[in-house]
């Protein structure tokens, strides 16, 4: 039996997986609407691959779904629950990747607009995207939910399983990395030192 959703009435993620696990299939949709966005971009950004972070988003949100009636209320959050099985799927694919001769990996796409500004915003973005590629794999993930998925240090730390002494390390040696790798690109990329 589906639940009515108020738009006032907005419920947990965790209440919403409690419903679901009992039949609620409203709640599952909702927490899907939520949750779905957020794991795909956390993989897009740890993978640089569309399709592969389709998957994996997929398959992490497949196996919420397949543990929903055995939630254990209270012991860890949802969010971090999903981002720890997420960042461990995107490191078992890039472990994987590790075998393929780089010749192999397509180029990216270039759908980079006409119009100057836009052009700036996606050749920033995909000099971004490359920088994180060039880190080292915890140091990407903790820097993407950090300063691009906007999680905190513990939360992170949880995701991860390291302390929270390490998220900040990895991602302190992680900014001053992006920022040597960016910081020859300021002029090509419209930025203006300050």
């Amino acid at each position: 039996m589906d639940m009515a959703f108020d738009a006032g009435n907005e419920l947990s993620d965790e209440a919403l997986l409690v419903l679901f696990g009992n039949g609620d299939g409203a709640a599952a949709r909702q927490l899907a609407q939520r949750l779905t966005p957020r794991v795909l971009s956390h993989a897009f950004r740890v993978l640089g691959d569309r399709a592969e972070a389709e998957d994996v988003a997929q398959e992490a949100m497949l196996k919420l779904w397949k543990i929903a009636p055995d939630w254990r209320q209270g012991e860890a959050k949802i969010t971090t629950w999903l981002y720890r099985v997420t960042a461990n799927m995107c490191t078992d694919r890039l472990r994987k990747r590790r075998g393929v001769d780089l010749e192999d990996i397509p180029e990216p796409e270039d759908d980079t607009p006409s119009v100057e500004n836009q052009m700036h915003s996606a050749a920033r973005a995909q000099a971004l995207q490359q920088a994180l590629q060039s880190l080292p794999d915890r140091q990407r993930q903790a820097v993407v939910l950090r300063h691009i998925e906007g999680r905190s240090n513990p939360e992170i730390a949880e995701a991860l399983e390291i302390s929270v002494e390490a998220v900040e390390s990895l991602t302190a040696r992680g900014k001053r990395a992006l920022r040597s790798i960016l910081i020859e690109r300021q002029d090509e990329l419209g930025y203006k030192e300050d």
